[in-house]
């Protein structure tokens, strides 16, 4: 009986070893989701920061426009109500809302830019230009930290999923998190080109990127 108490507490402590070392994975993968997920947050800010002056300096050259304007005012309205905190983002139904809604306002931007095309006083103002240059640059960045969730998202999914992080899981009380849907992921492998440095009918070859 003596020779089986040492086997067994050594089990036990190999067990709570390994047990710890699984959990602190988990929370790990959790911290990493939420710290990917403030960066997506941000470059859509980012975006939304960009826009009231973006539709100002077109207004101003294209008045006309009050349909393509009204829309970006308003999708950016819609998409800044919709707030996704820590707390939230294991909701599947509010990130679909809130990826919808971003996703609505990257459309009316597009759009906006695409009716600039038949301004080329506007397309030559350097305020515009400037802010083509940030706004190229957001869309850029808000692709890279979208991809990161995703990424840091599969991996902790896949952590809680497979043995032995599901026994831990299931013991912890924490679940798989919802991730960006297949169509999310489509649109981020292009992110929207916006670039009117040159005449549509400019001969002078692409820029490279």
């Amino acid at each position: 009986m003596s020779k089986t108490v040492p086997i067994i507490l050594a089990v036990l402590t190999l067990v709570l070893v390994f047990g710890v070392g699984v959990y602190n994975k988990i929370i790990g993968g959790d911290e990493t989701v939420t710290a990917s997920w403030s960066e997506v947050v941000n470059q859509y800010q980012r975006r939304a920061d960009l826009i009231p002056n973006l539709v100002s300096t077109v207004k101003s050259f294209a008045k006309q426009e009050k349909d393509v304007l009204t829309g970006v005012v308003e999708a950016r309205a819609k998409a800044s109500s919709i707030q996704i905190t820590p707390d939230t983002l294991n909701d599947p139904a509010a990130l679909q809302k809130f990826s919808q809604a971003q996703d609505q306002l990257g459309s009316a931007l597009s759009r906006l830019l695409v009716t600039v095309e038949r301004y080329p006083e506007l397309k030559s103002n350097q305020n515009f230009l400037d802010l083509q240059k940030q706004l190229e640059g957001t869309e850029n960045r808000i692709t890279v930290a979208r991809k990161r969730y995703i990424s840091a998202v599969r991996d902790y999914n896949l952590v809680v999923r497979k043995f032995p992080g599901n026994i831990i899981s299931n013991l912890i009380g924490v679940t798989t998190k919802p991730n960006f849907t297949v169509e999310n992921e489509a649109e981020i492998k292009t992110p929207p080109k916006v670039d009117f440095s040159a005449p549509a009918n400019s001969n002078a070859p692409a820029p490279a990127h």
